[in-house]
């Protein structure tokens, strides 16, 4: 586990019928697609440059929209949840950042919407709009 360069913006890529959810509960707690963080001890997340590969590994035949959570590194550790990048085996050497962490609503910055075009590439919207 390495300290996490803070330079990068910290994104979460996550179904809207889970941020959804959170906004009700008032904290997200899904790790990536189909698992959750009691079951993961994390919460997977990119940064920018890495956010298109997740996208097209894990949620390319995903039906429902998408968002991107910006997080707050301040507000998580004012919450005491650790951020940590880690090499991850099938990754090819990159290293993921991870949320050690419930993420309060209100730790995220912004949320914008997330689209594959017609040729499989992801397309963000704009910033604090979902559509």
């Amino acid at each position: 586990m390495t300290t996490e360069p803070v330079l990068f913006p910290l994104w979460h890529l996550a179904l809207a019928s889970d941020w959804e959810d959170a906004l009700a509960s008032g904290s997200y707690e899904i790790s990536t697609r189909g698992r959750s963080l009691a079951e993961e001890g994390f919460i997977h997340c990119s940064y920018p440059h890495q956010l298109a590969g997740v996208a097209r590994a894990f949620y390319a035949d995903v039906d429902e929209p998408l968002l991107v959570l910006e997080l707050n590194r301040e507000a998580l550790a004012a919450r005491g949840v650790r951020v940590h990048v880690e090499e991850v085996p099938a990754s090819n050497g990159q290293r993921f950042p991870h949320v050690y962490g419930p993420i309060a609503v209100d730790a995220v910055l912004t949320v914008r919407p997330a689209t594959f075009d017609e040729g499989g590439g992801l397309v963000l919207g704009t910033p604090g709009v979902v559509e």
